[in-house]
């Protein structure tokens, strides 16, 4: 791999369509570049430093691209905040990443204004795309802005919130590497070279989930580094994904099971209208994959379906179609500079075929929660982390699922996973979701775990909708 990432390819080849927004509005790699380097021109101009924190609450776009390349140049930490939060949980994150510049959308005006006013934004840091009340627009933070390239560039980060096993969201932070932003993000798209992702153009990535999502940064922040062309849906329609997929062209894509749950779904008049043969990486993870929707999948696109297991903390492994054809149900085998331990309660480790806790490190990189170190040592085991997964091994290394230690249901003794069941019932066709909690019963003892309360329940059958998005435009904030 080389080591450029966008913004040296963008000074090479400006004329590259760099973003296409969802209503099909073309960006050329030059025209992104420029808007970023505005943007952090006038930052800085504003007294931001390196290590300093942004945060954002931004629909798919040119908008959240510029932003995190603007922040990935000058050394910032970028939070993109959920917009289904409500405002004291997006105030919450905004305060606690210590936010120095916040950037809202007009179509998330109201709740924009609530989280900074909650969380103590004062107004000069504030700063709307379109019409936002008391937020700069951000044309006007660019006025007057060079659009060249900053001096003094040093590799950012983007810190997510991920809600890990309990409690609030916790920041996941890693250490700023002073590298040189386009080496730093060049080595940063090593998960993309795993599945055997190619550079430069003709290369498309549809981006089918919404930026406050980790595997939106990793892969399509990756493609974007990889000169690769972001195409951005701003609501999940199933049809709407082969339309754009056959459109462009579109040679990768990053979805969770629920979205080929409901692609799989379509009329197969629907489905033969468009041509995927595009297509060679459908990446696939956040949630277990019943094996009859991946094999169904696998039959459709052909293998061009892969799968890995991760957490925004760290991972991982890797399934290659051949790899899962021959290990059904597998999430694949560890990466090449990560290490997987399957460990029992009192922390020893597991042999071939029994199911444990899932530990993971990836290599010397680490991590902590942000402002909390009693949680980053609460889900370590030496230099290992777990995020509550339980698995096992196989005897050939290959990595199952079982389900999340908070979601097990203890009956009679057993240990019964939900997502076993919601696996079974997911296939039939009447089914568009479905989630599995347990009841407490005291002829057999049947509990869940402490923390399956009813809020738990709903944030997991949040997670296994298609990444929480409304399911039409109209649905869409304004």
């Amino acid at each position: 791999m080389s080591s450029m990432g966008f913004w040296r390819r963008a000074l090479e080849d400006p004329g590259w369509i760099a973003v296409v927004e969802p209503d099909g509005t073309e960006h050329t790699a030059g025209d992104v570049l420029a808007r970023a380097n505005q943007l952090t021109h006038a930052l800085r101009a504003r007294g931001l430093r390196a290590g300093d924190g942004i945060a954002s609450l931004l629909p798919n776009g040119v908008a959240p691209t510029e932003l995190y390349l603007a922040a990935l140049q000058a050394g910032w930490y970028l939070t993109p905040i959920n917009w289904h939060f409500t405002a004291p949980e997006a105030a919450y994150i905004a305060r606690d990443c210590g936010a120095k510049a916040f950037f809202v959308h007009e179509r998330l005006a109201q709740l924009g204004i609530e989280t900074a006013d909650q969380a103590g934004i004062p107004a000069d840091a504030r700063f709307g795309y379109g019409e936002v009340p008391g937020f700069t627009p951000v044309e006007d933070l660019r006025a007057g802005q060079p659009g060249t390239l900053p001096e003094e560039r040093t590799a950012g980060a983007t810190m997510h919130y991920t809600s890990g096993t309990t409690g609030r969201p916790k920041g996941v932070r890693r250490a700023l590497s002073g590298m040189d932003p386009d080496e730093a993000m060049a080595l940063a798209s090593f998960l993309l070279a795993f599945f055997g992702v190619t550079e430069g153009q003709p290369n498309a990535h549809l981006l089918t989930s919404p930026n406050y999502h980790t595997a939106v940064t990793v892969f399509g922040g990756g493609a974007l580094h990889m000169g690769h062309t972001l195409v951005c849906m701003e609501g999940w329609d199933s049809e709407t994904a082969l339309r754009l997929t056959d459109r462009y062209k579109v040679t990768s894509s990053h979805m969770v099971p629920t979205q080929f749950k409901r692609m799989l779904s379509l009329p197969d008049e629907t489905k033969a209208k468009y041509d995927l043969s595009s297509m060679r990486w459908l990446i696939h993870a956040a949630a277990p994959c019943p094996v009859g929707i991946k094999q169904q999948m696998l039959d459709w696109w052909g293998d061009c379906v892969w799968e890995y297991y991760a957490a925004t903390e760290g991972g991982g492994t890797i399934a290659s179609p051949e790899d899962w054809r021959a290990h059904p149900g597998t999430v694949g085998t560890k990466w090449p500079i990560s290490e997987i331990l399957i460990a029992d309660e009192d922390g020893n480790s597991q042999p071939a075929g029994r199911p444990g806790t899932i530990y993971m490190k990836m290599g010397p990189i680490s991590f902590e929660y942000y402002g909390d170190e009693e949680k980053t040592n609460a889900n370590r085991l030496r230099d290992y982390f777990t995020v509550g997964d339980i698995g096992y091994l196989d005897e050939d290394g290959f990595l199952f699922l079982c389900d999340r230690k908070s979601d097990m249901i203890i009956s009679g003794g057993a240990n019964i996973y939900p997502a076993e069941i919601e696996a079974e019932i997911i296939m039939n066709p009447r089914v568009a979701d479905v989630a599995v909690f347990g009841i407490p019963d005291e002829d057999w003892a049947s509990r869940s775990r402490p923390s399956s309360s009813p809020r738990t329940v709903s944030r997991r059958a949040r997670h296994l909708r298609p990444t929480s998005w409304p399911a039409s435009r109209a649905s869409w904030p304004r």
